[in-house]
């Protein structure tokens, strides 16, 4: 190597931290208020085989709540634009499994031109039954000897419904990002979206019935914001 190369080499690790370490985040809760509906157990006994694989009754997942009536399944993302800015999507694919038949998880964050891949454990038949609008649709038979298939989705798209056609039950939901500053909040109702650079931000929270809430946000070099939404039924008018 040379001395030039070697000089280069020097400074990209030293500047390599750094310029990770000057990137923000948002960080925050998403929370709901009001009266939580009534769910009824989902109904499988249409096949006994996914009847067997769930001995306790399954909630639907439509509105999940955690403590303090923190919500799961909600996506958070950067709605503002990166003019000038692309960003590669990442090698691993996004997963989604077939488990105890219901999609697990119910709501994915993917990148255009990653692969959105299926995994079937059960050991029974599904299909996999995908209604984009600005992507194909598509629609994979997974028979119990298909244990995985991949779609590679190409153009950024909200989220869309995924469905089984053979078990009416099983529903899920996947966006579609030209950026990777999305997160999904989990059992705990929280996210974190890393990595942002500096800048002004809105920031939409979205949830498959009741809809979508937004905020602005202004992260600096190697802040870290708090941005908490709230979600409740609408009030008749």
């Amino acid at each position: 190597m040379s001395r030039f190369a070697a000089s280069v080499v020097s400074l990209l690790f030293i500047l390599g931290p750094a310029a990770q370490a000057s990137a923000g985040s948002v960080t925050g809760k998403v929370v709901y208020e009001g009266k939580v509906p009534t769910f009824t157990p989902l109904d499988m006994n249409a096949d006994p085989a996914c009847k067997a694989k769930n001995p306790a009754p399954v909630m639907p997942e439509v509105l999940v709540l955690g403590d303090q009536s923190r919500m799961v399944n909600v996506l958070i993302f950067v709605v503002t634009a990166f003019p000038g800015k692309t960003f590669p999507p990442p090698k691993e694919p996004a997963v989604i499994h077939q488990h105890g038949c219901v999609y697990q998880p119910h709501v994915t964050g993917m990148m255009a031109g990653q692969e959105l891949l299926f995994k079937n454990t059960d050991g029974v038949l599904h299909n996999v039954h995908a209604l984009p609008v600005q992507n194909r649709p598509f629609n994979i038979g997974m028979p119990p000897t298909l244990k995985e298939k991949g779609r590679v989705v190409d153009l950024p798209e909200a989220a869309f419904r995924v469905k089984c056609d053979v078990h009416p039950w099983m529903q899920a939901y996947v966006a579609v990002l030209s950026h990777p500053f999305f997160a999904v909040t989990g059992g705990d109702g929280t996210f974190q979206i890393k990595d942002l650079p500096a800048g002004t931000y809105e920031i939409e929270a979205w949830h498959e019935k009741l809809g979508t809430r937004k905020a602005s946000v202004t992260v600096g070099e190697g802040d870290t914001k708090t941005l908490d939404f709230t979600f409740g039924v609408p009030k008749a008018q």
